[in-house]
């Protein structure tokens, strides 16, 4: 696997594509060259599905042009979950993340990240349901053995799957970091290690430094969301503090920007689903990326 070196420096920080556009087709291609030059080193990729207008070797192609990094998040549902009750869908679920290691070693990504082992809620109009003690054990297990059969082929190829934890109304899985330590530390394989988001960490974590250095060396990706998932530096999360944790970690990989517009209050909006730029965003996006590179100085000058 190629990895371009716009992520073989520390830290690099990119953007997530839909800031942009959804879906992402192979019309938007030239989307990449317009995030190098914003000054992003890399660009978060929904996992292309296999009837999307997108060929991967010509998405690489165009990624190498615009010498601009790749990390997958995968889309995994209700039929693609290992941890679900039908054996179909838990077999879908695994079939669904071997494609996903297919698709990072044809791109050049070496990160595929998200909620892998399905069963989201909200999004999927599925209410929370009140599981015995017993089902409980068996969705965790299921998960982790799920998650153990992929991660060695993920190795291999030298990718690394990064679990993340969702909030408590987006999933009944994992939600929490300690959550997603246990279920990595089970699997045990370097295969896999966590991603961190912290606009889910602002609703379910006491204290989101306390949370990363307690996850230590499993984190291998990192989200970086403002507490409304607005461009950050116009919520209330104390970015200083939290580049400091990841400082305190020795953390030098990616740092993902998913940036969802929040200008907007009518009554009625549904604000949890993905909305099309109205305006050009170009100086917010570029004021939050340098505030995150502002403050990882600072975490850096400070150790």
């Amino acid at each position: 696997m190629t990895t371009l070196k716009a992520l073989n420096v520390k830290n690099p920080v990119g953007i997530i594509s839909m800031q942009f556009v959804r879906p992402f087709t192979r019309a938007d291609l030239g989307l990449f060259r317009h995030i190098r030059d914003l000054g992003f080193d890399f660009v978060e990729l929904l996992v292309p599905e296999p009837d999307d207008d997108l060929d991967l070797r010509e998405t690489a192609e165009a990624l190498r042009d615009a010498d601009l990094g790749v990390v997958l998040a995968a889309r995994v549902n209700l039929q693609r979950s290992i941890a679900g009750e039908d054996a179909g869908c838990r077999q879908g679920g695994i079939d669904y993340l071997k494609r996903c290691v297919e698709v990072a070693s044809t791109l050049g990504a070496r990160i595929i990240g998200g909620p892998l082992y399905g069963e989201p809620l909200v999004f999927a109009g599925r209410a929370p349901v009140p599981w015995s003690d017993g089902q409980i054990r068996t969705r965790a297990d299921r998960t982790i053995e799920g998650l153990a059969a992929v991660a060695p082929l993920a190795a291999g190829a030298g990718c690394v799957f990064a679990l993340e934890a969702l909030n408590r109304f987006e999933t009944d899985i994992v939600s929490t970091t300690r959550q997603a330590i246990e279920v990595c530390d089970r699997v045990d394989n370097p295969g896999l290690g966590i991603v961190l988001d912290t606009f889910h960490m602002n609703m379910e974590e006491r204290s989101i430094p306390d949370a990363i250095r307690v996850a230590g060396p499993r984190v291998v990706h990192f989200q970086a969301n403002e507490n409304h998932r607005g461009f950050p530096g116009t919520g209330h999360l104390d970015w200083p503090v939290i580049m400091k944790a990841l400082a305190d970690i020795g953390y030098d990989g990616p740092i993902s920007l998913e940036p969802f517009r929040r200008n907007d209050d009518r009554v009625g909006l549904p604000i949890a689903h993905w909305r099309a730029p109205r305006e050009d965003e170009t100086d917010k996006l570029k004021a939050g990326l340098a505030l995150i590179r502002s403050c990882l100085a600072m975490a850096e000058a400070a150790q």
